[in-house]
């Protein structure tokens, strides 16, 4: 497409893995610029519940558009055999503008803002990058790739009120609580009677 052979890149670039480095980067870059930029246009001073949880609503907003819009840099971000720091440059703030560091700014913004308990805070942007980042995949190159438009969007509402739900207070799962035992208790059907004990 850029009218050169594909081994000219390896001029650049000391082998694959070092060419995926670079993708990776710079898909990593774009990311965090949509999501900075989906951020920047929610209105409401810092603290404020509602435009806290529309600053989060608009970096998982930003994720899933990037996921679909530019699936082969999406794909290739999240394909390095290795660790991979992802050299987001700083924006001179100081601040970790990555796509996990922006994560992670909305959610100190909601314990600020009281929507979510501080005791809570620690490591729960792994769930939910877990839960964008698994629709992302079922919708991008997975079994719900083919579905229309308004069913897709529909999925995407219901991970955020999911997401924004256990943000709210949902009582966490106790260390060592067997799932359907918490499943049952949240008023899940009961497994049919051949089921127990598996």
């Amino acid at each position: 497409m850029v009218g050169v052979v594909p081994n000219a890149a390896y001029r650049h670039f000391a082998d694959r893995d070092e060419l995926l480095a670079a993708v990776c980067s710079a898909a990593m870059g774009e990311l965090a610029d949509r999501m900075a930029a989906g951020v920047a246009g929610v209105r409401g001073e810092y603290g404020d519940p509602a435009a806290a949880g529309l600053r989060l609503a608009a970096i998982g907003t930003a994720y899933l558009e990037f996921a679909r819009e530019e699936p082969g840099l999406f794909a290739t971000a999240f394909a390095l055999p290795q660790q991979h720091a992802y050299g987001i440059p700083e924006d001179g703030t100081g601040r970790d503008r990555s796509p996990l560091g922006q994560l992670r700014t909305a959610l100190d913004e909601l314990v600020e803002a009281g929507v979510l308990r501080r005791e809570r805070r620690d490591g729960i942007e792994y769930p939910i990058w877990s839960a964008v980042h698994g629709l992302a995949v079922l919708a991008g190159s997975g079994p719900l790739r083919d579905v229309p438009d308004a069913t897709r969007h529909r999925l995407e509402e219901l991970t955020f009120t999911f997401i924004g739900e256990g943000l709210a207070g949902i009582p966490p799962v106790p260390r060592g609580t067997v799932g359907p035992v918490r499943l049952r208790a949240a008023g899940f059907p009961q497994s049919r009677p051949e089921e127990e004990g598996n």
